[in-house]
């Protein structure tokens, strides 16, 4: 008579050995698969960068796979005793993920995202689309795979006494365990001293959590917190660099050198602009190009960034951090224009004298307490011109009256709604700068430029007084129109007046000039991010947003992204539309270009 308690025993046993083996030759195939994200990834410069992409490479999928096989596999040895069910469903599992797998490597490579539930659906949303297609592509081979691991399982199952009697068990596992503990040891050391060759690979491999205890170093005397916040400090700018531009700018023609001037009438928004509220720059706009659907590429300072560099905010603490002029600026610095650099609060945000006009000289006004600050900035302005002895130029103006529209013209009425009181003094704001601009189109008419001179009116950003029904005011809260849809009108000596209802941006405009007026034969694509103001194509998109999210504006919707890739659509009124998905193409190409002009090799 058979005892059943050793029967149970004796299979319980076998397949446990099985399982170990069958995890193990798993763990190879996931490391084959997984260096699709190495080939993706940039290869560390140094040799302990290299040493831990190794280590964590091993380490990593082998604790991966191996977890696995401890949470889900191992405890159904004991209940699903019959090999033939219990392999089964093994092969079952281990399909399932490498296919899973496989599909977030190439995720990896599409959108530079591992895959979670938000990803996968974003992914797979859009049935029609071309990456759609491919990554469903992806699961062709699952059949493949699933054969493959069942003759697996049938060649281990065959080969387990022999492969026992070898006796590499131990010391393979003991391998994957050394380069698991190792790749986080380097981790450790690397994340307290800045030490980017490794830390720069934290989000390579997927479900990986590389570990920290700088706590622990400071407890046990291996970190002096000192030093530590000292390299703290001095890493702060460490930062991507960034190849712009991509390649070196060509000429095609002779530039027309027409003088430039560019004003932006800080925080005043694009449905300010009209006969009522602001005459003066409504005829200004009606004789001239008014884009009639222009939006800012941000929705705080960093739309100026925009403007200027024709690039996302994304790029702007390594441009920053590297110094580099706006290629718009280097090409009017080698035709010799001169710069006049003008601000009504003597350009207070740092975004100017580190960033765009670095090296320039910004006139640094002394202001009449009793006299608007924006009204002596443009007598200034018009002194300097005088003093150009026909040099061409290029001169940019700040005007702040708007922009501190709560500070100048607190309503002396107190009643109504809080709401109702600020839009009342925005509305003055307004008007101010209305009367401002009417004097400097008076004077541009007195010093006789109209002919030889282009004139930019537009905006940093809008403003927001809760329209959008979200507690949204001011600024920086949302990409709602009323916060980022921004006028442009241009006076071109030589083009007629006109007005423009496709959607432009301020990237477009840095392409624009460098084109039409300074002869720029390169592609747009390799110093911006935008294109000319005039070409009237319809584009999908328009890329808008700052450090933490990207906002693409595509007809009708708005979707807003976040570094982590999670997104939220919006209707027209900036309304959540909580069962919408982003259209796949257009996300990608918003990504990718948050990328484009990153260095692939640091």
């Amino acid at each position: 008579m058979v005892d059943s308690g050793n029967t149970y025993g004796e299979r319980v046993s076998r397949l446990v050995g099985w399982g170990h083996w069958f995890a193990f030759f798993n763990i190879i195939a996931a490391m084959l698969i997984g260096t699709r994200y190495i080939a993706q990834s940039p290869w560390p410069e140094t040799l302990l960068g290299q040493f831990y992409l190794a280590v964590s490479w091993a380490g990593h999928f082998g604790f991966l796979v191996f977890a696995l096989y401890l949470l889900i596999l191992f405890p159904l040895t004991f209940v699903i005793p019959s090999r033939a069910v219990f392999r089964f469903f093994s092969v079952c599992f281990a399909t399932s993920g490498l296919t899973i797998l496989l599909v977030d490597t190439q995720a990896y490579q599409i959108i530079n995202l591992h895959l979670t539930p938000v990803v996968w659906e974003l992914l797979f949303s859009d049935k029609s689309s071309a990456i759609s297609t491919d990554l469903q592509h992806l699961f062709v081979v699952l059949p493949l795979i699933f054969l493959l691991e069942l003759g697996l399982s049938e060649w281990v199952w065959r080969k387990q006494r022999k492969l026992s009697h070898k006796r590499i068990g131990r010391p393979l596992t003991a391998v994957f365990f050394v380069c698991f503990i190792a790749s986080h040891l380097i981790y450790v050391w690397s994340d307290a001293y800045f030490y980017t060759p490794v830390t720069g690979q934290k989000s390579n491999f997927p479900l990986s959590y590389p570990m920290t205890a700088k706590s622990f170093m400071e407890k046990h005397g291996l970190l002096d917190r000192d030093e530590y916040l000292k390299r703290l400090e001095e890493n702060q700018h460490n930062v991507d660099l960034v190849n712009y531009p991509l390649e070196k700018i060509e000429f095609g023609r002779r530039a027309n050198e027409l003088n430039i001037l560019l004003v932006s009438v800080n925080n005043l928004r694009a449905d300010a602009l009209n006969p009522t509220q602001m005459p003066y720059t409504s005829a200004f706009a009606e004789q001239n190009l008014n884009f009639l659907n222009h939006y800012s590429s941000s929705n705080d300072m960093y739309g100026l960034f925009g403007l200027f560099y024709g690039l996302p905010s994304s790029y702007a603490s390594s441009i920053t951090a590297q110094g580099a002029s706006p290629v718009m600026v280097n090409v009017l610095k080698s035709h010799h224009y001169q710069f006049g650099l003008f601000s009504g609060d003597n350009f207070d945000d740092n975004l100017y004298e580190e960033t765009m006009f670095r090296g320039l000289p910004m006139v640094q006004q002394e202001f009449k307490p009793d006299v608007n600050p924006d009204v002596q900035t443009i007598e200034n302005w018009g002194n300097w011109v005088v003093n150009q002895d026909s040099k061409h130029w290029f001169s940019y103006i700040e005007l702040t009256s708007v922009e501190d529209f709560n500070d100048l013209n607190r309503s002396s009425e107190q009643t109504g709604s809080p709401k109702q009181r600020l839009s009342k003094d925005y509305q003055q704001s307004i008007s101010l700068a209305d009367n401002e601009l009417g004097q400097l189109f008076e004077k541009l008419n007195q010093l006789n430029l109209t002919e030889n001179t282009v004139v930019i009116i537009t905006s940093n950003h809008g403003m927001e007084f809760n329209e959008t029904k979200t507690n949204s005011w001011g600024s920086n809260s949302n990409y709602s129109q009323y916060q980022i849809k921004v006028p442009m009108v241009i006076h071109w000596p030589g083009k007629l007046a006109a007005q423009f209802k496709h959607r432009s941006s301020h990237l477009d405009l840095s392409v624009t000039i460098l084109q039409d007026l300074m002869g720029v034969s390169s592609n747009p694509s390799d110093f911006s991010s935008g294109r000319n103001l005039f070409d009237e194509t319809t584009r999908k998109w328009i890329l808008a947003g700052d450090t933490r999210e990207l906002a693409l504006i595509s007809g009708k919707e708005t979707t807003v992204v976040d570094k982590f890739g999670n997104f939220k659509v919006y209707d027209e009124n900036y309304h959540r539309l909580k069962h919408e998905s982003p259209t796949l193409p257009v996300l990608l190409q918003g990504l990718t270009e948050l990328q484009r002009f990153y260095v692939k090799d640091n």
